[in-house]
């Protein structure tokens, strides 16, 4: 769990960083919000390659070997005096957290029952949850009271801990031979509409999410310091929307991914339109954050469900998916920025939210429609 949130937020800490890493190197907005889709075009095409590479190795091996990189690389970022260094540094940990959560999953998942396992998947993902309450925040924080680099060297520290941990206590298994390590009802037709679904779904998010900073600034006019708690708000409400989707996980599967989805969408959409008023602005902002962390936890729940193979494969496949969205989501939203106001960015995002909504729903009315004609 301490993993999770020390990946997650390395990954999102730049959206809180943007500005001062801006001023700092001198580059553009548009360019540091580059680290995101940089990071998601690593993840992307990196996922399934690096899983069946490493689909033999013992699990223990492979994220302890995860976790060293993750050091290295943070500690690279906070030594990085130029752009391209801070990128390389930002692609070496995107490599590492390719693997982390396709690994991850099935190791935490297979030392429980399966009739509780959306409940762990829930519980792992309220740790992930916890780096937009609590490390994007705080990051952000740090950042501005001292340098942005600091809050980096932070995620080496935490990234020391989680390795330190599952090197000694993390037991050794043959990876085929994990309780999780396949799907409990492979439907290969159902494993490609939840790709297709989040995909669009991350897609529309980051299209907005990257330049929220600048939105709550120049749209919603709240200071600074407002805004590092809007932050706050937001991690808030996606700890609450990760804790309730995963108490229903295991019950209601399918409605909690529909859920989550439509309910992203209105907050982005909402956004949009009355995000130059500040209390309409922080109840959108409320919604979005709600839907943000449920919608990968609850595609990564229907991984382990309908994975037509190895868990752990379906798994990259996931993220990877999901993070060819983070990284077309934060270049549609750097092409949108200079062109029109940074409003836009959330209409784009809730229109391709949206289409996510209508590519679940249309998958499933497909999918009833052949098991009535069967």
């Amino acid at each position: 769990m301490l993993a999770a949130f020390t990946f997650n937020t390395a990954e999102n800490l730049p959206v809180g960083l943007l500005e001062l890493i801006s001023k700092s190197l001198r580059v553009s907005l548009s360019a540091v919000g580059l680290l995101v889709t940089g990071y998601g075009l690593t993840v992307a095409v990196a996922s399934l390659p690096l899983a069946h590479l490493t689909r033999a190795v013992p699990r223990r091996h492979v994220l302890t070997a995860l976790l060293t990189v993750l050091v290295v690389s943070s500690l690279v970022a906070a030594l990085a005096t130029s752009y391209g260094l801070l990128l390389a540094a930002r692609l070496l940990t995107a490599l590492a957290q390719t693997l982390f959560w396709a690994v991850m999953g099935p190791v935490a998942v297979g030392l429980f029952a399966r009739e509780v396992r959306g409940r762990v998947v829930g519980a792992l993902s309220v740790a992930g949850s916890l780096a937009l309450v609590l490390g994007v925040p705080a990051g952000t924080w740090l950042g501005r009271q001292s340098d942005w680099q600091v809050p980096l060297a932070m995620l080496a520290v935490l990234g020391l801990f989680s390795l330190v941990t599952i090197a000694v206590l993390l037991p050794t298994s043959p990876a085929e031979e994990e309780p999780a390590a396949y799907g409990s009802g492979p439907d290969i037709r159902r494993f490609g509409t939840v790709l297709a679904t989040g995909t669009l779904s991350a897609t529309g998010a980051f299209t907005g999410y990257t330049y929220l900073v600048t939105f709550l600034g120049d749209v919603s006019g709240f200071s600074p310091s407002a805004v590092s708690a809007l932050f706050v708000a937001f991690g808030v409400a996606c700890l609450a929307g990760v804790s309730i989707t995963g108490a229903v996980l295991d019950r209601f599967p399918r409605a909690a991914l529909t859920t989550a989805v439509a309910t992203q969408a209105a907050g982005m959409l909402g956004l949009y339109a009355a995000g130059a008023h500040p209390v309409a602005a922080v109840v959108f902002l409320a919604l979005m954050g709600g839907a943000l962390g449920p919608v990968f936890m609850a595609t990564q729940n229907e991984m382990l469900r309908c994975a037509p193979g190895r868990t752990d494969l379906a798994l990259a496949a996931n993220s990877g998916c999901y993070n060819v969205g983070i990284a077309a989501g934060a270049a549609i939203g750097g092409v949108i920025l200079p062109l029109a106001d940074v409003r836009g960015t959330f209409l784009a995002g809730g229109l391709l939210t949206a289409g996510a909504c209508a590519v679940l729903m249309g998958g499933r009315l497909l999918w009833r429609g052949r098991g009535h004609v069967a």
